[in-house]
């Protein structure tokens, strides 16, 4: 796999940055995003000559063919970039969900629409797409990303059909214990650990694993993967 570019959506923080270290470790390069562009910038820096840091903004989809016109040839595509929202049907924010739909429907396909024609048609060309685990969990204020997270699955299916041999999936991630976002909440992670059959939260390393699988196996396409310690069986 080496000497390929990845293009990371979301690579300038947690999981996504995690991941675009792992690709240049092991060789490929990397086109990574962010919605700051000197952050962008100043994280390629640090990862070193092969990646590049450009920015890009999801919630204006108008924007994000231009911020692409630089990339040239993709072997592979993540689309990790998230927002968190709370929602709920009583208490319903429009502009809210409004954002939190447009980021990972209409702005993760645009991302796809951009490069479609840069992305090597080959089944070694992998696409994944972020979910979470609230698409089966959902949890009080999880409203629009539940639903969201819904709809990216039936969006790697058409796209699986539509850009064969191209190969699409999705990664649900659940609650990753060592994370950046929960490193200050020992208590709710506690009591998630204590649901969690075996006692202990998946890591940033094993959704990172999964994503290099997802890239990388010829064999699979349209394919959930959930990485989450069997939460979804307790």
């Amino acid at each position: 796999m080496t000497g390929r570019t990845v293009v990371v959506i979301g690579g300038t923080s947690g999981i996504g940055l995690k991941l675009a270290r792992g690709l240049i470790d092991r060789g490929d390069r990397v086109v990574l995003t962010g919605r700051e562009e000197v952050r962008a910038r100043d994280i390629a820096t640090e990862l070193g000559p092969k990646a590049t840091g450009i920015a890009l903004d999801l919630a204006d989809p108008h924007s994000i063919a231009r911020s692409l016109e630089s990339v040239g040839t993709v072997h592979g595509l993540v689309l990790s970039a998230i927002e968190r929202d709370s929602n709920t049907v009583r208490a319903f924010d429009i502009d809210r969900a409004g954002r939190t739909a447009t980021i990972k429907l209409v702005g993760y396909l645009e991302v796809v629409h951009s490069l479609v024609d840069r992305l090597e048609a080959s089944v070694a060309t992998g696409i994944v797409l972020f979910g979470g685990i609230a698409r089966y969990r959902p949890y009080p204020g999880s409203l629009t990303v539940s639903t969201v997270n819904g709809g990216i699955e039936g969006m790697a299916i058409a796209l699986a059909g539509e850009l064969a041999p191209i190969r699409v999936n999705v990664l649900h991630p659940g609650i990753i214990g060592d994370s950046p976002f929960w490193a200050d909440k020992a208590a709710a992670l506690e009591g998630y650990r204590s649901r969690t059959p075996g006692g202990e939260l998946a890591t940033v390393n094993d959704v990172v694993g999964s994503a290099l699988f997802l890239l990388d196996n010829t064999g699979v396409s349209d394919a959930t993967v959930h990485v989450n310690r069997a939460t979804l069986s307790a």
